[in-house]
């Protein structure tokens, strides 16, 4: 199974260097020297790295065979791709690959049917949950522990503690803009 674990951003420096913007919990295990990934656009590799170090709180890579900062370049917004076995699991207890998230069903706590999940989106902030809805529609769940109360892989399934207005209508909205339209005046 191919993963996405990372992004390659800009050069950095002269020397063939390049930021990334790691996509995986285990970047020394991914990303570290001698590591063979394919690429996508897979024209552009495989790519074997030869360096990696941390600078100012990014991660630095640089290339076998990428001398100079063209070269760099020239791998700006190539995603970097490594196989994984299936049947591996990440190290951290409550941690997991998209590839076991996708297709669970998401239900609340109470039992409700929510919909499955269809895509993980990684955000800078938080990754989300799209989850297509028996409709058709789509909801996106924030995955943190507060929303997301247990992952079930054995029973394929997501519960979720859904704040109000999160998967469905009951979200009250206040402010002085709907008090002015009802005639409520709170002067």
């Amino acid at each position: 199974m191919q993963l996405v674990v990372a992004r390659i951003g800009r050069a950095h420096g002269i020397k063939g260097e390049v930021t990334v913007e790691v996509r995986t919990d285990e970047p020394e295990l991914r990303l570290g020297p001698g590591a063979v990934l394919a690429t996508d656009p897979a024209s552009v590799g495989p790519l074997t790295i030869a360096s990696g170090r941390v600078h100012s709180g990014r991660l630095l890579l640089r290339f076998e065979g990428v001398h100079d900062r063209t070269g760099a370049e020239a791998l700006r917004n190539t995603l970097l791709i490594a196989d994984v076995d299936p049947e591996e699991l990440p190290e951290g207890e409550d941690e997991y690959y998209d590839h076991q998230l996708i297709d669970l069903d998401v239900v609340t706590k109470d039992g409700e049917e929510v919909g499955r999940i269809t895509e993980i989106s990684h955000l800078p902030t938080q990754d989300l949950f799209v989850v297509e809805r028996p409709d058709g529609t789509e909801v996106f769940v924030p995955f943190v522990e507060e929303i997301v109360t247990e992952i079930d892989l054995e029973e394929q399934r997501a519960v979720i503690d859904p704040p109000p207005g999160l998967i469905d209508d009951r979200a009250e909205v206040a402010s002085s803009r709907d008090a002015a339209e009802t005639g409520d005046d709170a002067r």
